[in-house]
């Protein structure tokens, strides 16, 4: 696969490469005496140069070699003496859309810490607004030097006949899509179902990706792992960011998968199985490492895939073993391993300066050989990018906002009754196929918050008058009031949860009024609001913005009785027809292990 994602490709400049390497002509910038983290062998290599020409490693200078043949009247060179020169970071698996910002926002917020490249499914953006807003996506990343390679949207819908989204994409347009110079893989494929089914369309985005010579990237959250698993990696699936076990992790690698361990804002799994990991002392090259989402606090506040290194080694990971998984790995998995991944001749100079190798701050951050970001901040301007009108215009609801949109009718006497509901598992995208009681009063099935019993709604905001919304009940959150968001995977139509109608109306007009976004309402006031114009998914504004917005809403959450991590994450993921257990769209309830959908009513109470 051509990697078009350097500053030239290496047939364009390898005849400068080889003449600076033996310094014959001079290099554009020399890094000298750094502690050189070589993921090629697993090990540290103290007092390095490096040599940088055409964007490219020209040379390195190890065991007591130096670059100064390579330097030059016009050099820069910079001294790393005490900094660790690691190549710069891979996120394998990630929704840009999560940060609440657009890619070039993005790019800001996270290379200073020392994210050079990411791996993105912008399958939020395609479920909204198709494969034309994932270009206008991408037009927005072409202003910034991060990385930004695309894995085309598999599942848009998630899954077929259970939800209504506002586009939809198909195996001719994977095909289409395989052609963008952008493109270097089939996003997750959730719809594990349709590829053990044999489902046409499925097979047929997985084919086209092959033919293309891509990768097809998973989502395998199924108990079987013998002849599911088996099967779904015969079809050509080979990597899986959706393991909550060891045993997960383990059966995947030993079929021969790509296991993209997560830590991200609230899926938080890598306590879950990586001690046992380390402890089992398996090979690793088929490990990597990924957020799948992180809000824009996280990112602010705590860092990106920095981050995730820092989780990994306290939790025993070898650093260089865990710097493999986010480069070498990364690069020799997606195809680009010939120009990325190490800090070798030849290769990308995308390397970050460590000031060590427990906290992983970066110093410096070099993309193509160009400075980044230095001292935490980034070196590059963004400009204000103008979004399409067909991606901020995108609340078409077709339906009148009152508190009686929230009203349950039911045939049954006052008192008690049977309902399913939808329980949440805190820091996890899987929930429970609840049964609990609750209240009918004049003739309607009403929220029992004494119990934690909230009710919740879906809108399909795509389509209109001739859109649809349905009824729910959810356990777990603990709040009083109601919250309401747009950012409801993966359809995204609007969602809205609590413990009284007249709260619920408000925060779902408050949304519908502003283009969509999260809210927290509770009496009668809105005490914290996110206002996410583009696809309801993202703001235009700075990603520090958001992240005090965001702050705000978490606030509010903590004063409404919840106590959950990343809460309005948590909530993100009611809708999300793909994972177990039970998921509320906008047709109603749906069982996702039968993938059939479920009756509201389980029964009366005695």
């Amino acid at each position: 696969m051509l990697n078009r994602f350097c500053a030239h490709p290496l047939w364009e400049v390898n005849d400068t490469l080889a003449k600076v390497a033996q310094g014959q002509q001079a290099a554009e910038t020399v890094i000298r005496h750094a502690r050189l983290v070589s993921v090629t062998t697993r090990e540290v290599l103290e007092d390095t140069d490096i040599a940088i020409a055409r964007g490219r490693v020209a040379y390195i200078g190890i065991c007591g070699h130096t670059a100064e043949h390579c330097i030059g009247p016009e050099t820069t060179v910079v001294d790393a003496t005490g900094l660790y020169a690691a190549p710069g970071l891979f996120d394998t698996h990630v929704h840009i859309e999560s940060s609440m910002v657009g890619p070039a926002e993005y790019a800001r917020a996270v290379v200073p810490h020392g994210t050079v490249g990411i791996y993105a499914d912008p399958h939020e953006v395609a479920n909204v607004c198709g494969l034309e807003g994932v270009r206008a996506m991408w037009e927005d990343a072409a202003g910034a030097p991060l990385k930004t390679m695309l894995t085309t949207p598999s599942c848009v819908p998630a899954v077929l006949g259970v939800e209504d989204t506002g586009s939809s994409i198909n195996a001719s347009q994977v095909a289409e899509s395989m052609r963008w110079d952008s493109v270097v893989a089939l996003g997750e494929m959730m719809n594990f179902p349709g590829i053990l089914s044999c489902e046409q369309n499925a097979l047929d985005e997985v084919r086209e990706t092959l033919k293309a010579d891509r990768v097809v990237t998973g989502h395998y959250v199924a108990a079987d792992d013998d002849r599911g698993l088996s099967a779904y990696i015969a079809a050509g699936v080979t990597s899986c960011h959706e393991s909550g076990s060891f045993t997960d992790v383990i059966s995947k690698l030993r079929m021969g998968m790509y296991v993209q361990l997560r830590q991200g804002s609230a899926w938080l799994n890598l306590p879950g199985y990586l001690p046992e990991l380390v402890a089992s002392g398996v090979d690793t090259s088929h490990c990597l490492l990924c957020t799948d989402d992180s809000h824009p606090h996280t990112l602010v506040d705590d860092g990106h895939m920095d981050r995730v290194l820092r989780e990994a080694v306290r939790l025993g990971l070898d650093p260089v073993t865990a710097l493999q998984m986010a480069t070498i790995n990364a690069a020799q998995y997606f195809g680009v391993g010939r120009d990325m991944g190490s800090i070798t001749p030849g290769k990308c100079a995308d390397i970050v300066l460590l000031r060590d190798l427990e906290r992983f701050e970066a110093k410096a951050v070099y993309i193509d050989g160009t400075l980044a970001a230095e001292d935490g901040k980034a070196t590059f301007a963004t400009k204000p990018f103008t979004w399409p009108a067909f991606m901020t215009h995108t609340m078409n609801l077709g339906v009148d906002i009152t508190p009686r949109a929230f009203e349950i009718p039911v045939n049954h006497k006052d008192g008690s009754i049977w309902v399913r509901a939808i329980g949440i598992n805190a820091g996890d995208t899987l929930t429970r196929d609840s049964t609990v009681k609750t209240i009918v009063r004049d003739g309607k099935i009403q929220a029992d918050p004494t119990h934690d019993v909230l009710k919740a709604c879906v809108f399909d905001r795509h389509h209109g008058t001739d859109g649809t919304h349905s009824f729910g009940f959810v356990t777990g959150f603990g709040i009083h009031g109601a919250l309401a968001q747009t950012v409801s995977h993966d359809a995204h139509n609007l969602l809205v949860m609590g413990d009284n109608d007249a709260d619920m109306a408000l925060a779902a007009r408050t949304l519908a009024e502003c283009g969509g976004g999260e809210v927290a309402v509770a009496d009668g006031k809105v005490l914290a609001l996110v206002e996410l114009p583009v696809c309801g998914l993202m703001s235009d504004r700075r990603i520090e913005e958001v992240a005090e917005k965001v702050a705000g809403i978490e606030a509010a959450w903590a004063q409404m009785g919840c106590s959950l991590p990343s809460p309005f994450m948590t909530m993100g993921v009611m809708s999300l027809a793909c994972i177990p257990v039970l998921r509320l769209t906008n047709r109603g309830y749906v069982n996702c292990l039968t993938f059939q959908m479920e009756p509201l009513v389980v029964g009366d109470c005695d």
